[in-house]
């Protein structure tokens, strides 16, 4: 007896508690509920103070924290926490959109470290230039702040106008992406010139004629733009 075979009915306090288990793990209610098992015997009833607790707080997302209140308010809490959002968008960043952090080829210890650092020190470097380029970019550069951190976020009167025509709020020139803008940074490219009827090793590089978008994203990093590379 005391098989749990679908069908057939359970005896043994083993077997019950192994089925009950289940059906509690599934949909997560045991705190709600106290059981009573033993061979030949089940029994469950309603924890009410359970769901009285449960049911004051729900809907609500409760943040806890051991940091002194004297060291962030309730706000600034909320505030920090919802800021992870960018913490998770750039470990996409470096994972699988632009840095491909996975899959690794790489087989010794050393390889590896080195490869990861490399991702985290260029994904360090885009958090600066999404910061650098946002007059040049969807990125709103006056976020109001709200008055109650936990209300929906709103958009800038500056951005929306970015939104909505694609352009810089200042100017005429339009907006990218921080993804399409690098796209349109790379093609700002070093040639090769040859003299004709002069040896092939004889020549000189020179840098295309950048756009004024590229002018503008140099500008903002504080950089000139190089005549050559070397």
């Amino acid at each position: 007896m005391g098989t749990s075979r679908a069908g057939e009915r359970l005896i043994k306090a083993g077997p019950i508690g192994v089925r009950v288990g289940k059906v509690l793990g599934k949909h997560n209610m045991a705190k709600h509920f106290r059981l009573s098992i033993a061979d030949g015997l089940f029994t469950f009833t309603r924890n009410q103070a359970s769901i009285d607790t449960e049911t004051a707080l729900d809907g609500i997302y409760i943040i806890r924290t051991n940091v002194p209140e004297t060291q962030m308010d309730a706000a600034t809490v909320v505030t920090t926490y919802k800021s992870l959002g960018n913490v998770e968008r750039d470990f996409r960043c470096i994972k699988a959109i632009d840095l491909d952090l996975r899959p690794n080829y790489h087989w010794t210890d050393t390889r590896v470290r080195a490869h990861v650092f490399l991702c985290m020190l260029a994904s360090y470097l885009v958090w600066h230039l999404r910061h650098a380029w946002t007059p040049l970019t969807f990125t709103d550069e006056h976020r109001p702040d709200p008055a109650d951190p936990v209300a929906p976020a709103n958009r800038s009167i500056t951005a929306q106008s970015k939104a909505s025509t694609h352009t810089g709020a200042d100017t005429s020139d339009p907006v990218y992406s921080c993804r399409s803008l690098l796209d349109h940074l790379a093609t700002l490219t070093r040639n090769r010139i040859h003299i004709a009827g002069h040896d092939q090793n004889i020549g000189f590089e020179v840098i295309a004629t950048p756009t004024p978008i590229q002018r503008r994203a140099f500008e903002l990093i504080g950089q000139p733009i190089p005549t050559t590379l070397k």
